[in-house]
């Protein structure tokens, strides 16, 4: 279960509405408290409901505050915590219609011959395992596959030699920083000169555009105002701050500067 709440996270808002803190730490007050009970257990049935509501709503549960989250981790617990989890069980929740993908629970043995069972029978990674359709990694997968590259690129060398033909980060940047401005250097929505022209009144739609017209000027000056100033950092006519050097390595690495994003 702790498990499956944790790994459930990495799949971002299919995994859960919120982001929540579960740690080591509830599995390790969960596994107490269990314990607590076993051992004041007169070996009668199993307390299911009573451990469902600890872990559900306290342990786990005292972290979820979004309904549709706590019903989800709740679904979970109900799943594992039944009597048939001491007897060979299907551990994939929900995959009874999938073909081939499965994990049993091993009968009560020893702790070497449990994880000798999980290195033996669990197969890699697979959404199916949380519950999950097996598209639910792609986006998952594709996000990690461009922070992965991303990285690789930041960690790429930045001083090249002449010899090696390679254009520096700074380079790049003056070439990007040119064609943004050859693009865009002239461009200007005249939003007084579009209301002027309007036969009537603006209507809701030509007031949303006349909004998205006065948002793009506010963002097409700030884009040229912060590519001139970074040229100026290139010329030495002005010193490279932190926020030209942030803008210089977005422009590298193609991505969308952070301060245009805002």
């Amino acid at each position: 279960f702790h498990s499956v709440i944790m790994e459930r996270k990495q799949f971002g808002p299919m995994g859960y509405n919120m982001k929540y803190p579960f740690s080591i730490g509830d599995l390790r007050d969960s596994a107490t408290c269990l314990q607590n009970y076993m051992d004041n257990s007169t070996g009668g049935k199993i307390p299911w409901q009573d451990l469902k509501y600890i872990f559900g709503e306290i342990m786990y549960g005292g972290h979820i505050v979004n309904d549709f989250d706590r019903l989800v981790a709740n679904e979970y617990l109900n799943f594992y915590m039944k009597d048939e989890l001491l007897d060979e069980t299907e551990m994939y929740p929900f995959a009874e219609d999938e073909k081939g993908v499965s994990f049993m629970s091993p009968t009560p043995t020893s702790f070497d011959k449990y994880i000798d069972h999980i290195d033996k029978n669990m197969a890699g990674d697979t959404p199916i395992a949380f519950g999950l359709h097996p598209n639910a990694e792609i986006d998952f997968r594709t996000q990690q596959s461009n922070s992965l590259f991303k990285t690789l690129i930041a960690l790429a060398p930045q001083e090249v030699s002449s010899e090696e033909g390679a254009a520096t980060p700074e380079q790049v940047a003056k070439a990007t920083a040119t064609e943004i401005l050859d693009k865009f250097g002239d461009k200007h929505f005249d939003v007084e000169e579009l209301v002027r022209s309007l036969e009537e009144g603006p209507g809701p739609y030509q007031n949303v555009f006349i909004q998205e017209m006065a948002v793009m000027n506010v963002l097409l000056s700030e884009i040229k105002r912060s590519i001139k100033e970074l040229e100026l950092g290139f010329l030495g006519e002005l010193t490279m701050s932190e926020s030209m050097e942030a803008l210089m390595m977005a422009l590298y690495m193609d991505q969308v500067p952070d301060a245009w994003a805002k």
